[in-house]
């Protein structure tokens, strides 16, 4: 063999190699980019927080839109109910369905204090200082059972101004006790409640009515009289809700959720 054809070789041999070499890199690269394990976060909570069907629109919850504030590696299961408090969510086998699911690494978010305020309803009331606490306690105990992070979220402020236009505070001891608690057991607290009626507050009587699900009558198919609803959002409203939730996850530098973030926020 010549060696200006034994040299071509070698080159041609050479220039596979790197070929390959840069293949198989990109390769494992890739391979573990997907290998990445996915975050879930798991939503406890009330009508504020849960998802709605078309027929409902625009009204929405702030954790229907949670999942868009972050990449493709956090996961939100929503497991919010209308109408739940802590203790009827628990009664009622739903907190066992999440148990069921939820894994080490994992997220449980828990907001209450609507229905628990609800002093007339046995099924639904607790009180603050004693059994609030104690219901909101055994969500944290059965999640950190299961190696998952526990996280309280106060309950968002409802839409009740005075004839000067103060925001009332709707939720009485409610927040106060959670977030005692969060101290208590070294638990992150999301404070919605503060978040809630500071924006509110700033937005006014008239701006929050875009928040909340207000509508005129025949504005919206799904409600033909009209609609003045002073708890529930529409889906702009619980756009603003969710960015406030990642706010605070972004100040509380709440790791490693803080590093899945995307460009929504």
């Amino acid at each position: 063999m010549k060696k200006r054809d034994s040299g071509k070789i070698a080159m041609f041999s050479l220039v596979f190699l790197l070929f390959i070499s840069i293949i198989g890199s990109s390769f494992v690269k890739s391979a573990k980019k997907e290998n990445i394990q996915k975050i879930t976060i798991y939503l406890a909570g009330d009508s504020t927080v849960s998802d709605y069907s078309s027929s409902l629109s625009p009204r929405a919850g702030w954790g229907q839109v949670l999942e868009k504030h972050f990449d493709n590696h956090v996961v939100v299961v929503n497991e919010a109910t209308p109408g739940r408090s802590s203790k009827s969510f628990i009664d009622e086998g739903r907190l066992k369905l999440i148990l069921n699911q939820i894994e080490k690494g994992d997220y449980l978010f828990i907001q209450f204090g609507h229905n628990d305020e609800k002093i007339k309803d046995p099924s639904r009331y607790t009180e603050p200082n004693s059994t609030y606490k104690n219901y909101l306690k055994q969500y944290i105990d059965a999640a950190r059972a299961k190696q998952a992070i526990p996280v309280l979220v106060t309950p968002v402020e409802r839409r009740y101004f005075s004839e000067k236009g103060v925001l009332s505070r709707t939720h009485g001891d409610y927040p106060s006790a959670m977030k005692e608690l969060g101290l208590e057991e070294h638990v992150p607290v999301i404070d919605l409640t503060a978040k809630s009626h500071a924006l509110f507050q700033k937005l006014g009587p008239e701006k929050t009515k875009d928040v909340f699900l207000w509508l005129d009558a025949k504005e919206n198919k799904n409600y033909p009289n009209g609609v003045q609803d002073n708890t529930h959002f529409q889906e702009a409203g619980a756009k603003l809700i969710a960015r406030l939730v990642i706010k605070v996850i972004e100040e509380s530098n709440l790791v490693p959720l803080t590093t899945h973030l995307g460009k929504n926020r």
